[in-house]
């Protein structure tokens, strides 16, 4: 019998490649972890002027008058919460509806072409939907939905008070919408492909004991799926929270507080970065703009980290039970 060639011999794997890609994923982990830090701290630095000349009471005054220097940021940052939350409002369950259609009810034909259909909204540029939303919605709101909607609501006691003023159509209800049809694809599209990774035998379980559609997925897909769910919402929310060019089109782009009705012109951080960070002049004017930045920073780490533990508390529920 002859004995193999050495050449033929195996040989043990080289631990050269594993030790190069997980250096390279440290790397990026660290870079990505520096970038962060380092956005923050010129946030911080380019901020420090108009911290250390109106401190906190920047978030809750209303005033905003360049040849002034005299700023707050209480209109923009109610703008922004305020059309984050209507958008939200909208695209949660309109979303949830679109998936439910998509995993459960609609021909086998029909979800591909659906589906592609959806996915596509999410590319058109914001610019498209703030020049829609101007010159094409706007007008049709104001008429046949903020007209109705004010005569039916605005003498209301309290809930009132947000339906109040002329229907002009731009404003934060507006704002709202547009941002609501922004995000419904990304929303719409992380809640059908978790839906789909629910396991077959799970729903197939509950509809041969009798539940219903709405049952098996109010019982069974979303308590399975609740993390990815989740997930796509506050995906949906950052979207909205970052949006500028269809917010500063259609948002009315005006730094009076009024009155709280949603049909009234306003601003956002977003908008007001927007319109007017070009034409900053150095000092304090760039310095709260700058400091708005950081709100909005801030806004959307408190909101990702109360999805955190949305998650974690729905999780020790779970191992209670």
């Amino acid at each position: 019998m002859s004995i193999a060639p050495a050449e033929h011999a195996q040989r043990a794997p080289s631990r050269l490649g594993d030790l190069i890609f997980g250096n390279l994923a440290r790397l990026a982990a660290i870079v990505t972890l520096v970038l962060l830090g380092g956005i923050i701290v010129s946030l911080i630095v380019d901020s420090m002027p108009t911290i250390e000349k109106f401190g906190f009471r920047f978030l809750w005054t209303s005033d905003w008058d360049p040849p002034s220097d005299v700023y707050g940021a209480l209109v923009p940052i109610y703008g922004t919460i305020a059309t984050s939350i209507i958008a939200l409002v909208i695209a949660v369950p309109v979303s949830f509806g679109i998936a439910l259609f998509l995993t459960e009810l609609s021909p086998v034909w029909l979800r591909r072409p659906l589906g592609i259909a959806i996915e596509l909204l999410a590319a058109i540029p914001s610019i498209v939907y703030g020049m829609w939303g101007l010159l094409v919605f706007s007008p049709i709101f104001a008429t046949y939905f903020e007209a109705p909607l004010g005569a039916v609501l605005g003498s209301m006691p309290i809930v009132g008070a947000l339906f109040k003023g002329p229907p002009i159509g731009i404003g934060i209800l507006c704002a709202g919408v547009i941002l609501a049809i922004m995000i419904i694809p990304y929303i719409a599209s992380v809640m059908r492909d978790v839906f789909e990774v629910t396991p077959v035998l799970l729903k197939e379980s509950a509809y041969g004991i009798g539940c219903t559609t709405w049952e098996v997925m109010w019982k069974i897909v979303l308590p399975f799926t609740k993390s990815g769910v989740i997930g796509g919402i506050m995906l949906g929310f950052g979207r909205a929270l970052g949006e500028t060019m269809a917010v500063t089109f259609v948002i009315g782009n005006t730094n009076l507080l009024d009155n709280v009705s949603l049909f009234s012109p306003g601003n956002s951080i977003t908008s007001a970065l927007a319109n007017e960070f070009a034409e900053a002049g150095a000092g304090l004017h760039t310095s709260a703009l700058m400091e708005l930045g950081l709100i909005l920073f801030v806004i959307t780490f408190v909101v990702l980290a109360i999805s955190k533990l949305m998650l974690l508390r729905l999780e020790k529920a779970e191992g209670a039970k």
